[in-house]
């Protein structure tokens, strides 16, 4: 297969992997919420989800450098499909400790499939005529694009036909990409030359560390609003339905993914001869662009008082576009400053840190919300980003040598 068409296909898997992760997340969300758990419960229903995001991105990149990116691909993929038949059981079997432990096998599944698709770029685009900052922000982009349509698909098929059969819809949309990844892809695709140490899983780069530090608070400063406390507030405080809270975040998630996919648009990049290294972005970029972001979530915890559906709209809205070119820049920056040989040691690196931010704003979105309301966790989102755009200015890439 051409180099594009390991990319769809890589593409394809990332994309089904996406659809199931973000409905399964929907349907255990708004299930939960109506079997009556608290904020701070349901959020105790991702712990394991976001924690073993962490290890597994440490230790998937590593496998990933010395066995190829096609097997940590596949192991994703098919660990979803565990995971998911370990909810269809019986009411009584999804205590919060068996539903913990099904999301921890789809949490590693999500971070092998992504870990391995946004490293497999690095082997399949060239860095200086703007094309590996276009295909990430492609398969980032349109990665949350459906990671949107998902949370639309889980809301529809709960109130549709109900929890167990959803789950069984969203096995056979995961089985089909398997079935060709396993036959098709390339199965040298990512393996390092100098096949990595076990040791050598923590990066030694200082710009991938102030990166993958900048990485941890700004997902930790989406997470800690968006995750938890947004859906119950919508549920019950402005008595949104399940579809409506579905279909709403979808939109979102949705419009994120967009902006991500054509961040090199927004952002300036350049064409023909004038297409080189200097005008794809940078650590200022990235920080200027973090700066932009705080100022949204810290207006609406001024303002939500007044009208909040209005505030929360429209303050979503317009965070979600800023947030997509923070991130999309990350994703970039982080493929670019990766070591070309076992490039997903850092990305691996990286990614757990993502993992972190993920896990420690997850845990904080439903406790603040309990403690202290929707405000505190709008003010903690903006104290995350400002972080984040201050530790991401000290990542200065090492110089590349011909």
């Amino acid at each position: 297969m051409s180099l594009k068409q390991q990319y769809g296909l890589i593409t394809a898997n990332y994309w089904a992997f996406t659809i199931t992760d973000g409905a399964l997340r929907m349907l255990v969300l708004l299930f939960f919420y109506q079997l009556g758990y608290s904020p701070l419960e349901i959020a105790m229903l991702f712990l394991f989800y976001e924690f073993f995001g962490i290890v597994t991105n440490l230790f998937g990149g590593w496998l990933g450098a010395r066995l190829g990116l096609n097997v940590t691909m596949n192991i994703g993929l098919g660990l979803q499909v565990i995971a998911l038949m370990m909810l269809v059981v019986s009411p009584e079997w999804l205590t919060v400790a068996y539903v913990m432990a099904a999301q921890a096998l789809s949490g590693i599944a999500k971070d092998l499939n992504k870990m391995s698709a946004k490293s497999a770029i690095k082997s399949l685009a060239s860095d200086t005529d703007g094309q590996l900052y276009r295909w990430v922000s492609v398969l980032t982009g349109s990665k949350n694009a459906l990671k949107g349509v998902g949370f639309f698909v889980g809301a529809v098929l709960l109130g549709a036909v109900g929890f167990q059969y959803a789950l069984f819809v969203l096995v056979m949309l995961i089985l089909v990409p398997l079935f060709f990844s396993i036959i098709y892809l390339d199965g040298q695709l990512g393996k390092a030359q100098n096949k990595p140490k076990f040791q050598e899983m923590f990066s030694k780069s200082p710009a991938i560390n102030w990166l993958s530090g900048a990485r941890f608070f700004l997902f930790g400063a989406r997470d800690v609003w968006f995750v938890v406390a947004l859906p119950v507030y919508l549920q019950g405080v402005l008595q949104w339905s399940h579809t409506e809270v579905g279909t709403f975040m979808a939109l979102w998630i949705i419009g994120y993914g967009v902006v991500q996919a054509t961040t090199p648009k927004w952002t300036g990049l350049k064409k023909g001869r004038d297409a080189d290294q200097e005008h794809n972005p940078t650590r200022t970029t990235a920080m200027k662009l973090a700066l932009a972001l705080a100022v949204v979530p810290a207006l609406m915890a001024a303002t939500l008082s007044y009208s909040p559906q209005v505030i929360l709209v429209g303050g979503l809205l317009v965070f979600g576009v800023v947030f997509a070119l923070n991130s999309a820049v990350h994703s970039y920056l982080i493929v670019s400053y990766a070591d070309a040989d076992g490039t997903s040691k850092d990305v691996g690196f990286y990614y757990m840190a993502n993992a972190a931010g993920r896990l420690a704003g997850t845990v904080l979105s439903g406790w603040v919300y309990q403690v202290s309301g929707m405000e505190m966790t709008l003010w903690l989102s903006a104290l995350m980003v400002l972080s984040a755009g201050l530790l991401v200015l000290k990542a200065q890439p090492m110089p590349k040598t011909a």
